[in-house]
């Protein structure tokens, strides 16, 4: 009996960082690894997140077997309740699986969307678990967080694993490096496809550990006589740790401000996975109680996010702390690819304050979380995999990561160099591209979803660039005759003060139309407006050499 094709379908994470998603398929059933998310770019005016689309799930929702999650970052799981919103009940019927913490950070996202019909599972590194056609098997891997997972999908064809991401720290924080026995053993027994991390795959050498990270912490904050202001990822809680650590030995007190912080630090220490000693933590309202030098705050915020505790005391705008200067910002994390320039503008607010900033740059504040070349090597020796499809990397990092397969004797036609919604499929004869299936982005704006092309975005571009006109004019309902002076409102318009007398002409303009509908006989209001804008947009690109949104109303009396 010859066997059937696997097809695995990557929906984000190829050729950006971020909102990682793969679909996995066999026997026409689903498995789904990791519903990511990423940040809007600062030409997404408006929109709160970007998620992949997954509209090729919605019409496939019955067939899902089950969602796995890698570990519990926002580029991994952040998309879990709007998936599961959207995707209706059949989704939901379908079990989630991960770590404890992950699952634990699952279900506070779902409880904040008011999602209780979802079930998530813990499962544990080893131990197998059948999901229709597939048997899947978690295998411990050390990141920037706990319970990070390598996922291995293995059916009647063969094992395919997705790295998640990974290093190979030999040090780890908790004690508990990468189960490299389990991966030999997999590549002993021959795997058919890795999916393997590219994020650091232009940074040659090993990572550093992140263990080295507590005593430059420490060192750092020896220095400082005023308050220390932390901003990590929320989701780091060992490092987070290190930082509570550094606090206790100089004797300082702790307080963790940003939502997710406290949520995140929270759950941690539920599970076991942060110690923080009694009476060290105090509130944010009660640090003006104590000296300066007494004081360390941890804060979200590492990514110049908009609406962050950082970004917020930049600006000078949060209703509990306020920088002062010679307060001391570490910023112990590096700018994810494309938000450079959010971080860059936090950091230049606050030297404005009189704040001192200390970067990676300055001190080996951050250890990255993802294996850097040697490391990606060594999964690609310890795997052996017959196929090579590089994820979760921009394009420049994928064609990296499949140069370092081919290095250590991964046959070039046998890497694949992916692309959102191009499925990989794998039979008997070998191993194709297959035919192109919808992906993309999917905006959320608040609590609401929407396509990338919708109006709504085009015309927050449009108010952004050149501002708006509105003109309001008054007709009979007799014959269509303007019946008042129009009137003329403008809101962001560049320039205007160079355009003198530009809104009595405007006015001629509005008067001159009217005039031509009514000859026209023209009666239905919205043919009046488009005449309108027509005329108005035209009149105003040659004179401004701007194309402002142009709104007229018409009001018939």
């Amino acid at each position: 009996m010859s066997l059937g094709t696997l097809r695995v379908l990557p929906l984000g994470g190829m050729g950006e960082i971020g909102k990682n998603m793969t679909v996995f398929e066999y026997d026409g059933r689903i498995v789904v690894v990791d519903v990511g998310l990423r940040f809007p770019t600062a030409d997404m005016l408006g929109i709160d997140l970007v998620l992949p689309d997954f509209s090729y799930l919605r019409e496939r929702a019955q067939d899902i077997e089950g969602f796995v999650i890698t570990h519990g970052h926002e580029d991994h799981l952040g998309a879990l309740p709007w998936v599961m919103r959207e995707l209706g009940p059949d989704a939901r019927a379908a079990p989630v699986y991960g770590g404890p913490l992950t699952m634990a950070m699952g279900r506070s996202k779902l409880d904040e969307h008011r999602l209780k019909d979802v079930r998530l599972e813990d499962l544990e590194p080893g131990r197998e678990l059948e999901l229709g056609p597939f048997v899947v098997e978690l295998v411990h891997m050390t990141h920037s967080i706990p319970d990070a997972c390598a996922v291995v999908l293995s059916c009647e064809l063969g094992t395919s694993l997705i790295s998640g991401d990974y290093k190979f720290d030999q040090t780890p924080v908790d004690g508990e490096p990468a189960d490299v026995a389990r991966l030999a053993e997999l590549g002993r027994d021959g795997v058919l496809l890795l999916c393997g991390d590219s994020t650091n795959a232009d940074r040659a050498g090993w990572s550093p550990s992140e263990s080295g990270v507590g005593p430059q912490l420490e060192e750092v904050f020896s220095r400082c006589e005023g308050r220390i202001v932390v901003t990590s990822f929320a989701s780091n809680i060992h490092r987070v740790q290190q930082v509570i650590d550094a606090a206790l030995a100089l004797g300082r007190k702790v307080s963790l401000v940003g939502r997710s912080m406290r949520k995140n630090v929270n759950i941690g220490s539920q599970l076991g996975h942060i110690e923080v000693p009694d009476g060290l933590l105090v509130q944010p309202r009660e640090i003006d109680d104590f000296p300066d030098h007494k004081v360390v705050v941890i804060s979200t915020g590492s990514q110049g996010e908009p609406l962050s505790a950082l970004r917020r005391m930049a600006h000078n705008d949060h209703r509990q702390v306020t920088l002062r200067p010679h307060d001391t910002i570490v910023f112990s994390a590096t700018p994810i690819p494309g938000n450079e320039r959010a971080v860059n503008e936090t950091i230049d607010r606050l030297y404005q304050i009189g704040c001192e900033v200390i970067t990676t740059r300055d001190a080996p504040v951050h250890a990255s979380g993802h294996g850097y070349q040697e490391e990606i090597k060594l999964m690609l020796n310890l795997l052996r995999p017959r196929y090579v499809m590089p994820v979760h990397g921009d394009v420049k990092r994928i064609h990296l990561h499949a140069q370092l397969a081919e290095a250590t004797g991964v046959d070039p036609t046998d890497i694949f160099r992916g692309e959102n919604g191009l499925p990989l499929e794998i039979d008997e004869q070998g191993a194709r591209f297959g035919e192109r299936q919808q992906s993309g982005m999917i905006f959320v704006d608040g609590v609401d979803i929407g396509d990338p092309a919708d109006v709504a975005l085009r015309d927050r571009r449009m108010l952004s660039a050149d501002g708006i006109f509105i003109v309001v004019a008054t007709i009979s309902g007799q014959d269509g005759a303007s019946v008042a002076a129009p009137e003329v409102i403008f809101r962001g318009v560049p320039f205007l003060d160079e355009a003198d007398g530009l809104v009595e002409e405007i006015r001629d303009v509005v008067e001159g139309s009217l005039a031509q509908a009514a000859k026209e006989q023209m009666r239905e209001i919205d043919l009046v407006q488009q005449l309108l804008h027509d005329d108005l947009a035209a009149f105003v690109y040659e004179r401004l050499r701007r194309r402002p949104m142009v709104l007229p109303v018409v009001v018939e009396v």
